[in-house]
């Protein structure tokens, strides 16, 4: 029989509409940061050696989160359908722990954005004055659409044919420094409005798992 009636019973309820909902947002989390970490553009660019890795490490922490908040979201469900005060508790405390974790793999991410940005441009720039016709380079400009860097404009006979005529009917005459701020900043960006929507909805849960919780144990002190 529940121990919970009336209003809480509601709230119970909604309580498990809300981790099934929860749950497809970790799968969704997780989803993107699989497709982030072996997006074809991306891996061309960054799965080399000697390139910066600061930018799959941000990666692999949304893959971790939206795995935990999947296994998080199933442990909601079942305490919200056992009325257990003790899966109740031990939801809030991992939804705790990994809004936590989130505000702050979130200010890492943004104290450091422009640093990923740097170390990328960076490693394109060093490899590009080594040798601007190497394969790795070509991929740089044949993924972001640019040519050169902002100190060495890459000359008409310098790039492929190839890439002169994907440049020309794109309209893409930008450096590829440019191109690669814009690109990384695309996928922050990604990064980060995803994180911000979890976010609201683990508060959300937080509060609904409390307030169950605190009505079954006030449902066992009546009884």
């Amino acid at each position: 029989m529940s121990k919970v009636e009336g209003g809480m019973r509601c709230v119970k309820y909604l309580l498990f509409v809300f981790n099934f909902i929860f749950w497809l947002m970790g799968s969704f989390v997780l989803a993107v940061g699989l497709w982030l970490r072996f997006d074809p553009e991306t891996v061309s660019l960054l799965n080399v050696d000697k390139a910066p890795d600061t930018f799959f490490i941000g990666v692999y922490i949304l893959i971790g989160a939206g795995s935990m908040v999947m296994l998080v979201g199933f442990f909601g469900c079942c305490g919200a359908v056992r009325e257990s005060q003790c899966l109740l508790g031990s939801f809030f405390a991992c939804l705790l722990i990994i809004f936590g974790a989130e505000v702050a793999a979130g200010v890492f991410g943004f104290l450091n954005k422009d640093k990923i940005i740097k170390d990328v441009q960076t490693f394109y720039t060093t490899t590009y004055n080594e040798s601007n016709n190497s394969t790795l380079i070509l991929s740089y400009q044949k993924v972001l659409n640019c040519c050169g860097t902002i100190d060495r404009p890459c000359p008409e006979p310098a790039t492929t044919t190839k890439v002169r005529h994907q440049l020309h009917l794109q309209g893409g005459n930008q450096d590829c420094e440019t191109g690669i701020k814009d690109f990384f900043n695309s996928k922050l960006y990604i990064i980060g409005y995803v994180g911000i929507g979890i976010a609201g909805v683990m508060i959300i849960g937080m509060i609904f798992s409390m307030v169950l919780c605190c009505a079954i144990r006030n449902s066992r002190e009546v009884i």
